[in-house]
């Protein structure tokens, strides 16, 4: 990262980086800004920023507070994409078409409504890379609930205990029941009990994650990526769940713990959630109870 007595230098665009960090975004401007500002606080790994955005009016990216935060990152050194991406076809397709842009070999996606403390990023770069699996997350942490602690949501907390490996997860798994766990701020109070130090984490079983992910890139594609957008209507939810099972499938995945992404617990914008994208696309084999 350049600091600041670099940023009026002239700076070659680098020709590779180690993380693509994949924003999509619609209608949310003041949000975008706060996550573009997580990210200018990250040490590294170096990254590149592709912003695909879907607002109806003006793109996000054109809110003064948000255009001076991708001025940080690219006078930082860390190049930024602006997209369109019209029109909307659902979560799911939105996913794939930032998918495609990314040439790193690890990709976070990152929703536009999460941010993420210092050295977020090189924990999860480095947990992906010590665990060699398919994805690692910080499931994004509610802080207006630091005073409601949920002990019965905590009990299927389990520690990856050796290798990560591959698990099947669908609705009826012992996998499945730990979906609590990343209500609130649930992580925060775990993190506490564990009596963690600073730079120690730990890495966990997930039923799935959302918001705050960083996939080896290979994995995901190989594993189909979320290419199964043109099986669903575009009033769908549940697409990260879907790329995250068929990847757990072949690769594992896992959690990291403690957290250091934060909900911004702004309205969500996805509003129509007639279907569940695993219903669709996983079938009868995602209703099915082992």
């Amino acid at each position: 990262m350049r600091s600041s007595e670099q940023w009026a230098r002239r700076l070659d665009r680098p020709d590779s980086v180690d993380v693509d960090v994949l924003v999509p975004t619609c209608n949310r401007p003041a949000e975008l800004a706060v996550t573009l500002a997580g990210l200018a606080a990250q040490s590294g790994p170096t990254f590149a920023v592709v912003i695909s955005d879907q607002s109806a009016g003006q793109p996000a990216w054109e809110h003064p507070a948000a255009a001076a935060m991708v001025r940080v990152l690219e006078a930082q050194g860390r190049p930024v994409t602006l997209l369109r991406h019209l029109p909307r076809r659902g979560l799911a397709e939105h996913r794939q078409f930032l998918l495609e842009q990314s040439t790193a070999d690890q990709c976070l996606f990152l929703d536009d409504d999460v941010w993420l403390e210092p050295g977020a990023l090189a924990r999860l770069s480095q947990a992906l890379d010590r665990l060699q699996c398919g994805f690692v997350g910080m499931a994004p942490q509610g802080l207006s609930f630091l005073g409601d602690p949920r002990p019965e949501q905590t009990a299927p907390f389990r520690p990856w205990d050796g290798p990560v490996t591959p698990e099947r997860v669908r609705p009826g798994t012992r996998e499945f029941e730990q979906w609590p766990l990343h209500s609130a701020a649930n992580l925060s109070h775990l993190s506490a009990e564990l009596s963690l130090r600073p730079g120690e984490w730990v890495p966990y079983h997930v039923a799935w994650l959302g918001g705050c992910v960083l996939y080896r890139r290979e994995a995901l594609n190989d594993a189909g990526g979320f290419r199964f957008w043109a099986s669903l209507p575009a009033d769908h939810a549940g697409e990260d769940v879907v790329a995250q099972w068929q990847v757990m499938e072949r690769y594992g995945g896992a959690g990291i713990l403690p957290s250091g992404a934060v909900h911004l617990e702004s309205p969500t914008t996805v509003i129509e959630r007639r279907v569940e994208a695993h219903h669709v696309v996983l079938g009868q084999e995602s209703a099915r109870t082992p």
